[in-house]
């Protein structure tokens, strides 16, 4: 059985980093001096992707469904292949429409002398009928840890190990500390994959929507340059209307002690076609991510079955004539 952790810490501190995730490679970092030797050869960690915990309700796609409470403050349960990513996509899609999705998806920022760093609570203003003048909003980090076939036992990891890591930079000075919430294994060879199964019995056409960047090429040692997988149709990129085509990518930098290394990707976020004829086995690759440097967070993805629009909204202007 391949087994996952996931795991889902509160920001406690500011944080100076990436606003859009905690790096694989930060949290593997934080979590090295914690283990011993053997655990960090084996332990491979996914990017922390922030969750603010705020009201909402399951998607469509998942095993739960309806109004949810406050989600983001738990880690919800894992029945389908779907519901590994409720938390995982970057839009939050999840948020009830009453709330304010776009402020939702930003941090407060606050400066210290020149460098940025963003809060881990929000402040909202409310009417003035209201009971409170403001609420609040705390914003939490999911991701989860695996290892390679043939080294049983390193997972779960004891949470006294998760506990209070740090990320980001000025640590020293005890900005990045996450307190840990909530954990939980996922057997995800006992999940259900019908939708993706059906698809592959009909023949359609699946996409692929990319979780966190893929690198194509990279200064680390550790790794190699690649291409574009095979299995992508970038042909066929089904990006959103007025997109300038093609695939976009970014450099970005890979920490490694006291060395820094370029690193060039394709951007996470973009959805391309699925050129192979098994999803299924597709989709648990992607959840235990490729490519290089794989084992800190890099090229995770979703396999979407065909008709699953990432925005309902976009689908529902589709139906009505709208460009």
């Amino acid at each position: 059985m391949t087994r996952i952790q996931q795991v889902l810490f509160e920001l406690d501190e500011q944080y100076l980093g990436n606003p859009y995730f905690a790096t694989g490679n930060a949290l593997f970092n934080a979590l090295a001096r914690r283990v011993d030797a053997e655990t960090r050869r084996a332990l491979q960690v996914s990017h922390g992707v922030f969750v603010p915990g705020e009201y909402g309700e399951y998607p469509d796609e998942a095993s739960q469904d309806g109004y949810a409470g406050k989600l983001g403050q738990s880690l919800p349960e894992v029945e389908r292949y779907a519901d590994l990513f409720v938390y995982r996509d970057a839009a939050q899609r999840w948020l009830l429409d009453s709330r304010p999705r776009d402020a939702h998806n930003v941090f407060d920022i606050q400066m210290h002398g020149n460098r940025v760093a963003f809060a881990p609570t929000c402040w909202f203003g409310r009417p003035s009928h209201t009971h409170k003048s403001k609420r609040s909003v705390s914003w939490y980090v999911q991701c989860y840890l695996h290892t390679g076939p043939g080294d049983d036992g390193v997972v779960p990891v004891d949470e006294d190990v998760l506990d209070e890591l740090q990320v980001g930079g000025a640590r020293n000075y005890g900005f990045g500390e996450l307190s840990l919430v909530d954990t939980q294994v996922v057997e995800l060879d006992a999940l259900d994959f019908s939708r993706l199964e059906a698809v592959q019995e009909d023949g359609e056409a699946c996409q692929i929507e990319l979780v966190t960047p893929y690198v194509l090429d990279t200064e680390h040692p550790s790794g190699d340059a690649q291409d574009i997988p095979w299995w992508w149709r970038v042909d066929m990129d089904v990006n959103p209307p007025g997109s300038t085509g093609g695939l976009r990518r970014r450099e970005t930098r890979l920490v490694d002690g006291s060395e820094s290394y370029a690193v060039r990707v394709v951007d996470h976020g973009q959805v391309v076609a699925y050129a192979g004829d098994d999803p299924v086995a597709t989709a648990l690759n992607g959840v235990l991510r490729v490519g290089t440097h794989s084992r800190f967070g890099f090229g995770e993805f979703r396999v979407r079955p065909p008709g699953e629009d990432r925005v309902p909204e976009r689908r529902a202007a589709r139906a009505g004539g709208e460009v």
